[in-house]
């Protein structure tokens, strides 16, 4: 039994929601392993494809059949809040969600699924490349 954990960022949702190259990599980890989702991510996924003009219902129910949603509590969102503070320091672009992302990903002894540059040289990240 193959125990991979990966935390499927919003970037990886995105991608593999729109069909691509780098979205048929992340659906090869996702199928190999267990996938978990962030709920800021899913915020995140969402507001993307109404912007996009795309039905934000096909893909919220696309995560949810492919994921189990992390959902968090004050500590949790207060350690996330810190995490994301620290990696500020050092990475101007590291957002909120990026923090949430990679938090999750600590929290379960997990690789956050990823393309955004942000998590470079981030060992709890796997860089997908387009």
């Amino acid at each position: 039994m193959n125990t991979d954990r990966y935390v499927v960022d919003s970037w990886a949702w995105i991608e593999y929601l729109d069909g691509t190259g780098a979205g048929a990599k992340v659906k090869s980890y996702i199928e190999k392993g267990t996938a978990y989702t962030s709920v800021v991510s899913i915020a995140e996924i969402v507001s993307k494809a109404a912007r996009s003009g795309k039905d934000p219902n096909i893909a919220l129910s696309a995560i949810l059949s492919s994921s189990k949603v992390v959902d968090c509590d004050s500590n949790f969102a207060k350690d996330a809040g810190l995490l994301h503070a620290d990696m500020k320091r050092s990475r101007s672009n590291f957002s909120l969600a990026d923090a949430f992302a990679l938090h999750t990903a600590r929290s379960l002894h997990a690789k956050v699924l990823t393309g955004d540059p942000d998590f470079k040289d981030i060992a709890d990240a796997i860089l997908i490349k387009r």
